[in-house]
């Protein structure tokens, strides 16, 4: 594979804990991603990380999904022994999507519902609060970066953004980081946070793209940010309009 923007281009996906981390269709993001870099002739190369084994540093995009309870309490001993290769990735401007328990554990620290604290990695600027009733249902967001983002929700945490942390949207209908200040997830460098399930991707491609672009950029140059060749979204079109009209 000749690493020029003249011939064919690659880019290594890192996976987290995929086994552990997958429910409400998460896994869909990372479909979403090696098709639509197939589809514009790029070789999506997939490293999956697994508890126990060393960290594949040849990252160019970070991918973390959603967990139960069991799942992270797996994952929680192996989270420390690679905080530091994921701080220097995402903080060199490595794109990465974390979604729900993924993006909780990137934050300060996790508080349940019995008080007990769960450290997390500090990569994000913000802390979680266990709470008893979910926050369920479809989601509706703005953001300026991206505009509208649809998703769908189901979380018990409530997550609060430190003061200079920027949210990932503001929400326009459903609950967000927590349901009372309006905020959805978290942008940081490159790195997105979100509580958006559904999977998130195949129903906004512009999150997709700007991933990948992103990747392409870091991987190959200033060159490689031309806009990405556009592809026919009028699927993804339809998903945005039915889920958006859907009540919660």
């Amino acid at each position: 594979m000749v690493e020029s923007i003249n011939g064919p281009r690659s880019l290594n996906i890192v996976h987290l804990y995929p086994r552990e981390m997958n429910i409400y269709g998460d896994h869909g993001n990372l479909l979403t991603l090696i098709r639509r870099m197939q589809w514009r002739g790029i070789e999506a190369v997939v490293h999956e990380h697994h508890a126990g084994n060393p960290f594949p540093m040849q990252a160019d995009i970070i991918l973390g999904g959603g967990g139960q309870d069991s799942g992270q309490a797996i994952i929680q001993q192996d989270l420390p022994l690679i905080r530091q290769p994921l701080c220097e990735l995402i903080e060199a401007g490595v794109p990465a999507l974390l979604v729900c328990g993924a993006y909780q554990l990137f934050g300060n620290y996790f508080k349940t519902s019995t008080g007990a604290i769960i450290e997390g990695l500090g990569i994000f600027d913000l802390h979680t609060v266990g709470c008893e009733n979910r926050l369920i249902g479809n989601i509706v967001t703005h953001s300026d970066v991206f505009g509208e983002i649809i998703g769908y929700e189901n979380h018990s945490g409530k997550t609060y953004l430190g003061k200079d942390a920027l949210p990932l949207a503001h929400v326009i209908s459903g609950a967000g980081n927590n349901g009372e200040d309006k905020t959805e997830g978290i942008h940081h460098r490159n790195a997105l946070g979100t509580y958006l399930h559904g999977p998130l991707l195949p129903k906004n491609p512009q999150i997709a793209d700007h991933l990948i672009s992103c990747a392409l950029g870091n991987r190959y140059g200033s060159d490689a940010l031309l806009p990405l060749e556009p592809l026919d979204d009028e699927l993804a079109f339809q998903a945005r309009r039915i889920a958006k009209n859907r009540p919660r």
